[in-house]
């Protein structure tokens, strides 16, 4: 296991509303210091936007759960998916997520580098992120929790161990 976050430029888009119009959002380049540096940031990653476990379960239970990581000194809490930044901000409204920073690591470089990137070409998804939830702090990688069972197509998507919940119980262990 790596003891440190890739270091990696992420393609995110942000409102300007000095682009007027129907659509004014602007790209915008962040970087793993500019999330991770001098922050305690809980990071969870998942398959896709939109996709059973990911929106009924997993991104709802964080965004609940959110005042209570703050109460136990998080930054942030960030969930994390090799989808583009088009489709995170939709499912990010569909989700009336508020809390909880979606970011999408489209060309899976973050979630490459990480070690979590398989096929899912079994369910017509291509490569994307295997589920995993890590504790951050200034850039070090303290604690992780990856599910089950990694491997390329995998048969299954577990969800036991990458939840808020035990994310949660381990930081208020500490």
């Amino acid at each position: 296991m790596i003891n440190q976050v890739p270091n990696v430029t992420f393609k995110t888009r942000v409102r300007n509303e000095a682009l007027g119009g129907p659509n004014p959002f602007e790209w915008k380049d962040v970087t793993t210091d500019d999330l991770f540096k001098g922050k305690k940031v809980v990071v969870f990653s998942l398959p896709g936007a939109f996709t059973p476990t990911c929106s009924t379960s997993h991104l709802p239970r964080y965004e609940e759960l959110y005042s209570e990581f703050q109460a136990q000194g998080v930054d942030a809490v960030i969930c994390l998916s090799v989808n583009d930044a088009f489709v995170m901000f939709q499912w990010g409204k569909s989700q009336d997520a508020k809390n909880v920073f979606l970011l999408p690591d489209g060309n899976g470089d973050f979630t490459r580098q990480m070690g979590m990137l398989v096929k899912k070409d079994n369910l017509g998804f291509g490569m994307r992120s295997w589920r995993y939830s890590m504790f951050v702090e200034d850039g070090s990688i303290t604690k992780m929790f990856s599910e089950a069972g990694y491997q390329d197509d995998a048969p299954s998507d577990p969800f036991e161990v990458s939840d808020a919940d035990t994310m949660l119980d381990y930081l208020k262990s500490r």
